[in-house]
């Protein structure tokens, strides 16, 4: 088994007892999630549909690969890897000035 670094957004950290990292071992990205889910009660109901994949407005990277582009919840991992958990943010408004200025952006 590898043993990896799962990082923990903020919005989740009350889960984990205020942790912002945990180590676990897995093979998968699903063991862990899964595993995470045993050892830290309503994680997987905050980022797992079914138990069976990754809410939609959740990504989740392994270093630098989002899961979505690999095998999903299959993603294999090896020692030393690093998941992170991102959960999409959504609303807000920009002021008025920084809207003129972003707007070419938008």
């Amino acid at each position: 088994m590898s043993i990896i670094t799962v990082k923990i957004p903020t919005p989740l950290r009350p889960l984990t007892a205020g942790q912002a990292e945990v180590k676990i071992e897995g093979a998968t990205v699903g063991e862990v999630l899964r595993k995470m889910d045993s050892q830290f009660k309503g994680f997987g109901d905050r980022v797992l549909d079914d138990g069976q994949t990754v809410k939609r407005f959740i990504n989740v990277f392994v270093n630098e690969d989002n899961i979505r582009d690999k095998k999903e919840l299959d993603t294999e991992l090896k020692n030393g890897d690093t998941i992170s958990i991102l959960p999409s943010i959504a609303g807000g408004k920009l002021a008025t000035k920084r809207h003129k200025i972003y707007k070419k952006f938008l």
